[in-house]
């Protein structure tokens, strides 16, 4: 048994490595540019990151059976609510399987806020692949992908990046 601990904590702590890149973001001055999308949001309305150029954008993927996911809406409906007019853009996009209009009535229940879509082929082929939800990619004024964040978040992490975020030139 021992002899075989030896081989399993290399793994684990290479899994662990590469779990904790991923999360804390990324380094440097070269953040890649974000990939242009267009989404229909539930109510119809087009949009497309190049039309939110000057807003701190943050892409939610996420699943209507997801627990965490749902755990984190009510943090995401509030930082929307206070932050919308001072350059912050939230964009839920749904990964589930069920109807449009299944998802439509979960965001009516949820109360949310702010334009949640359907995620697209094109979308996971961009910014995915979505391994595990939820995912929050942070993309800055400058359509600069500056962080992707695998788990829940919260209000807290939100007001942090969008903060730092609003206030580079």
């Amino acid at each position: 048994m021992k002899k075989h601990a030896w081989i399993l904590i290399p793994l684990v702590l290479a899994f662990f490595v590469c779990a904790n890149a991923e999360m804390t973001g990324m380094s440097g001055e070269d953040f890649p540019q974000a990939p242009e999308f267009t989404l229909e949001d539930l109510n119809g309305n087009k949009m497309s990151l190049s039309d939110m150029s000057g807003k701190v954008i943050f892409l939610n993927v996420w699943a209507t059976w997801c627990s965490p996911c749902k755990k984190e809406i009510p943090d995401f409906i509030e930082a929307y609510e206070q932050y919308k007019d001072k350059g912050l853009e939230i964009i839920g996009i749904s990964i589930d399987s069920i109807s449009q209009s299944k998802v439509f009535k979960f965001t009516e229940k949820y109360k949310m806020n702010y334009p949640v879509a359907m995620v697209t082929s094109q979308v996971t082929k961009d910014y995915g692949p979505f391994r595990a939800i939820p995912v929050t990619i942070i993309i800055d004024k400058n359509r600069k992908v500056r962080h992707r964040q695998i788990g829940w978040v919260d209000k807290k992490f939100i007001e942090e990046w969008f903060t730092k975020l609003k206030e580079e030139k």
